[in-house]
């Protein structure tokens, strides 16, 4: 292997200058085609002026004579080696430079956790960085997304959706009964007290009906109950359907209870008092004088009719009584005669 020896120190003054200013400005001051020579390995001796004895530089590339390698460091992390410059490929070993600033950064979008290492990786999607030089890269916070990697940003969440956890991937819908009406949602709110959302997705909540209600931890509005009603819009709750009047329907106005029927309170319809037999006095009903008469007088034809079925019964009875005598009375009446004979004696022979 062929060696030179220089004598100028002029030429190695020259050399470390250049390599001075590629530090200062990150750019190599020598690149690899810039020297002719097809040469593999060059080992240069330069005499110290200072010393007795020769100083060694050892070179593993063309155009790295006045590079002394020994000084080699590993990139640090979010930094790679860039083997296009001689600050970095005349080191022996690849993922070194002969300084830290020869190193290039990872750009947008990209991260490198490691030392010494000759490429960077994008940022995974949920992650992005918009730093250069950046180890790690930032989980995209609640409320934004992102779902293509090397990202510089997260995207937010649009209106009527949501997201509740990092590094999210994609926005969720808002569910049923619940809305957002912002960008960047981490979670969904329930409608206010008279509102609802039918729909999921929703950007915006509606209002009850009247008719209907809703209270705020309810999520969807409800017909008011029997008895009620409610004749306003978005109304959290549903009135009491008044005394002396009826509610038919939970969306009208009480209606005014007829002067012959009773209306109490929470009434959907009148109530009569039977037509005919009662008559309505306050608020109870009585009986009618006509009802009354007729319960006197069916009340006599009762009475009336138990009376003969008892006598008639107690005539029955006699009459069997009379019936079961007639034998012993027979025999105790006196003996009878029948032309002068008595009849209950014997007959006699007469004789001719």
């Amino acid at each position: 292997m062929p060696q030179v020896r220089v004598h100028v120190v002029f030429v190695v003054v020259t050399c470390m200058f250049g390599l001075v200013k590629s530090q200062t400005t990150f750019t190599p001051f020598v690149t690899a085609n810039t020297v002719s020579e097809n040469v593999s390995t060059t080992t240069i001796i330069l005499e110290n002026v200072t010393t007795t004895g020769p100083v060694l530089f050892s070179t593993t590339a063309p155009g790295c004579s006045a590079l002394n390698t020994s000084s080699c460091q590993a990139c640090a992390p979010g930094f790679y080696y860039d083997n296009e410059t001689l600050l970095c490929s005349c080191c022996p070993v690849p993922g070194l430079c002969m300084f830290p600033g020869a190193c290039r950064s990872c750009p947008l979008g990209f991260y490198q956790p490691l030392a010494g290492q000759q490429a960077c990786l994008p940022c995974t999607p949920g992650f992005y960085t918009n730093i250069t030089g950046s180890p790690v890269c930032q989980a995209c916070p609640p409320g934004s997304y992102n779902n293509e990697t090397g990202s510089l940003s997260c995207r937010v969440c649009t209106p009527g959706s949501y997201t509740s956890r990092q590094n999210a991937t994609i926005c969720n819908p808002c569910p049923e009964g619940t809305y957002c009406n912002s960008s960047s949602c981490a979670q969904c709110e329930i409608c206010p007290a008279g509102s609802e959302a039918l729909q999921i997705g929703a950007k915006e909540c509606t209002l009850c009906r009247p008719g209907m209600h809703k209270p705020s931890h309810q999520t969807v509005c409800q017909i008011c109950s029997s008895g009620f009603y409610q004749i306003h819009w978005g109304q959290e709750n549903c009135d009491i359907c008044p005394d002396n009047h009826y509610c038919p329907s939970p969306d009208v106005n009480p209606i005014q209870c007829p002067s012959d029927a009773f209306c109490p309170k929470g009434s959907t319809a009148p109530g009569y008092c039977m037509e005919t037999f009662y008559r309505k006095a306050g608020k109870t009903c009585e009986l009618a004088p006509v009802t009354i008469a007729l319960i006197v007088i069916g009340g006599g034809l009762v009475l009336l009719i138990f009376t003969l079925l008892v006598l008639r019964r107690r005539k029955d009875s006699d009459s069997e009584l009379s019936q079961s005598r007639a034998p012993l009375l027979r025999k105790d009446r006196p003996p009878g005669h029948l032309y002068g004979v008595p009849c209950d004696a014997e007959p006699m022979y007469a004789g001719w």
